[in-house]
């Protein structure tokens, strides 16, 4: 599905990724975890085009990123709040996303219908705008808007970061039925090792711009991890 091939990306002559090879097949759960300054939201930047590689390429179910918009209509993502638009409702944001991609009212109402638990009761029919929200309530707005129209590829930074307890764990339930229930490829950075060696079934360890670990996840998986950045 996505495959990386001499991605490199440098600023002011300092490497900050070098990725040689990369493979992620369709359907897999894919995390990415690192220190600060690691790569991981320059990959994922890359990844959706935000920014321009130094050398290589990647390409998203055999489209060139760099080159192509096609990878567009079936790929969604989440990075941080600067996705969302802040002079909107929540609605309102739901609805603009859903006409992107091809989705009437009502789609987008039976999707939204879908995660009743995961809101809380505490975005739709608030008549708030999304910069009004919460951290938290932006993040949970800004992933379900991900989910709109149902993408082959979902990349996720940080989805875990200010939500609480009980929507962090019905987020990881989302995450492992998209790949594992709808062959959706989800990718997901995280500082959290515990929550994203539950919800990966692959896991690759960054460290500035080089892979250093690429891990099949299995229940010695977050002991190796911890062990890693212990040491």
């Amino acid at each position: 599905m996505i495959t990386v091939n001499n991605l490199s990306k440098s600023y002011n002559g300092v490497q900050v990724l070098n990725l040689e090879n990369l493979e992620i097949p369709k359907g897999q759960s894919f995390g990415l975890v690192g220190n600060n300054g690691a790569g991981k939201t320059t990959f994922f930047s890359l990844l959706l085009d935000l920014i321009q590689p130094t050398s290589g390429h990647i390409e998203n179910n055999g489209v060139m990123v760099h080159e192509s918009e096609d990878w567009k209509p079936f790929t969604s993502a989440f990075i941080d709040e600067t996705f969302l638009i802040g002079y909107l409702t929540a609605e309102e944001y739901f609805y603009f996303i859903g006409e992107l991609r091809g989705q009437n009212k009502s789609d987008v109402d039976a999707l939204l219908a879908q995660f009743a638990d995961f809101f809380h009761d505490e975005i739709l029919g608030k008549k708030k705008y999304l910069r009004d929200l919460s951290k938290g309530n932006q993040k949970k707005a800004g992933i379900v808007a991900a989910l709109i129209g149902n993408p082959e590829v979902i990349i996720l930074d940080e989805p875990f970061a200010n939500l609480d307890p009980t929507t962090q764990i019905r987020l990881k339930q989302i995450i492992k039925d998209l790949a594992e229930q709808q062959g959706v490829t989800v990718l997901v950075s995280s500082h959290d090792l515990m929550h994203v060696t539950d919800v990966c079934e692959r896991i690759v360890v960054l460290e500035k711009g080089d892979i250093v670990k690429d891990i099949q996840t299995s229940e010695a998986t977050l002991k190796e991890l911890e062990a890693h950045f212990t040491n």
